[in-house]
């Protein structure tokens, strides 16, 4: 008899009703059940899934509906355009990084980014240098950038085209990007934003403030993390200085030529959403965030990060305290807990949770969490004994960033072998190696292994962390 894998394991998942607090913002399609306009548009999705015929307009040459609805976009974002993306921040993330640099420029990197951002480095044979990321010693998880390192590197190579910023982190820890944005500017450095967990920004004020509104040259959102979006979509937004015909030929070379009506739709709602209710709904929504975050505080076994936290953790050279989206929770568990093994009891509660970590996990929410989700969550915890999820602490050390033989898009091009990790040292790293947690990479394609980066790969090991990159004591590597 045929099977249908796929559907009947959706199927399954969808009847378990879990709570959600992972993506997408609709949180089971309640954020469209929430206004009238949304009920419609929910009731008639499969019915939107049209072509391009008579009347709808083209999203490749908007003139019509389309065009309206990117105009009140970028009104509403304050940017010079914006687009929508139906291949997701990815598509986003490329499209900026060719519209803004050409090959051979050499650009400031957060090591910490999206993978999207390393591969359009490689396409657009780019010079990386990258920042480092802090890792919080506390709180066991990577906070942002190291600022003093940003200055260093920021110095170093005035020749820069441009710098490439992550603005909020997965834990919804952000930068001091004011501060960056204006040391740019004085090298006439472009900044390019991926924010894809940053849509909501600047809607209220207990939010960090929009990165187009601090005065970032680009800047890619995520609608379908935060905002009531299906999952695949995303906002492009262009600032000021940037060449708008460029942008408009790499936007419609990385997105599909069939783009999906409903996509569309929900980005046009969820930007409505969020105009006409979002001041209002995120008050509600963080006033009750706010609360119960006070409320699981009292569990002596745990702790739900707040800005405080956060602000403790700065560099002294650091001019502000690095803000904290409010609107998630990272719950902290002290040493001898395992953030993976509450995941999975909260899992097991019924309440499904976006990521963990070692120490961490990590909750979205969005206007759409009501006040029951929040209660079974305050529940679940109450319930747990803290002797089920006892596991051993490993700490996640500081990453350096190794030197580099080759560009990674000549890397790309090198013949590749596997070599034992106790004979990989004065190698250059053929494949990125990557300890999940933090998600750093200890090593990107074209850097030069050596004994320390050695002793980290087989520190994260012998704890048993997963290291992608890394077979069976493994590594790749390339001919020079």
């Amino acid at each position: 008899m045929p099977k249908l894998p796929l559907v009947e394991g959706i199927i399954k998942y969808i009847k378990e009703n879990n709570v959600s607090f992972s993506m997408p913002g609709h949180k089971g399609g309640s954020g469209f059940l929430s206004t009238e306009i949304g009920k419609d548009l929910y009731k008639n999705f499969l019915k939107a899934d049209i072509t391009e015929v008579d009347g709808v307009d083209n999203l490749h040459k908007p003139e019509g509906i389309i065009k309206e609805s990117l105009q009140l976009l970028s009104e509403f974002y304050g940017s010079k355009k914006s687009y929508f993306l139906v291949n997701g921040s990815t598509s986003g993330n490329l499209a900026m990084i060719f519209s803004c640099f050409k090959e051979g420029d050499k650009v400031i990197v957060e090591r910490n980014c999206h993978r999207s951002i390393f591969n359009a480095i490689i396409m657009r044979k780019l010079e990386p240098v990258y920042i480092r990321n802090k890792i919080s010693s506390k709180y066991n998880a990577p906070m942002s950038i190291d600022m003093e390192h940003f200055l260093r590197i920021i110095c170093e190579n005035r020749d820069a085209k441009g710098i490439i910023i992550t603005y909020p982190n997965y834990y919804g820890i952000c930068t001091d990007l004011e501060f960056i944005i204006s040391e740019a500017k004085k090298y006439n450095m472009l900044v390019l934003v991926d924010s894809a967990h940053g849509a909501h920004f600047g809607v209220h004020k207990s939010l960090p403030e929009s990165a187009l509104k601090l005065g970032a040259d680009m800047v890619v959102m995520s609608s379908h993390k935060t905002l009531p979006s299906l999952t695949q979509t995303a906002y492009l937004h262009v600032g000021a200085n940037i060449d708008i015909e460029k942008v408009d030929f790499y936007v419609s070379s990385f997105l599909s030529t069939s783009p999906s009506y409903m996509l569309m739709c929900s980005m046009d709602y969820g930007r409505y959403y969020l105009e006409e209710y979002g001041a209002y709904a995120y008050e509600v929504l963080l006033e009750r965030a706010n609360r119960y975050r006070k409320k699981l505080n009292k569990f002596t076994w745990l702790h739900v990060l707040n800005e405080e936290d956060i602000k403790n953790e700065v560099s002294i050279l650091q001019k502000k305290f690095y803000m904290l989206d409010l609107s998630r929770f990272v719950i902290n568990v002290k040493k001898g807990y395992s953030g993976i093994k509450l995941l999975d009891y909260l899992k097991s509660n019924k309440i499904q949770c976006e990521m963990s970590d070692l120490s961490n996990v990590v909750l979205i929410f969005s206007p759409f969490n009501s006040e029951e989700d929040f209660k079974c969550l305050y529940e679940a915890l109450e319930k747990c004994n803290p002797e089920n999820i006892k596991d051993k602490t490993v700490n996640l050390k500081n990453i350096y960033i190794p030197k580099t033989k080759f560009l990674p898009w000549q890397a790309l091009e090198k013949h590749k072998y596997t070599v034992n990790l106790n004979e990989a040292e004065g190698k250059v790293c053929g494949k990125q190696v990557v300890p999940y947690p933090p998600g750093v990479p200890l090593l990107n394609i074209g850097e030069i292994i050596d004994s320390e980066v050695i002793d980290m790969i087989r520190y994260y090991l012998q704890n048993g962390i997963t290291v992608l990159g890394i077979e069976e004591h493994k590594i790749t590597v390339m001919e020079e």
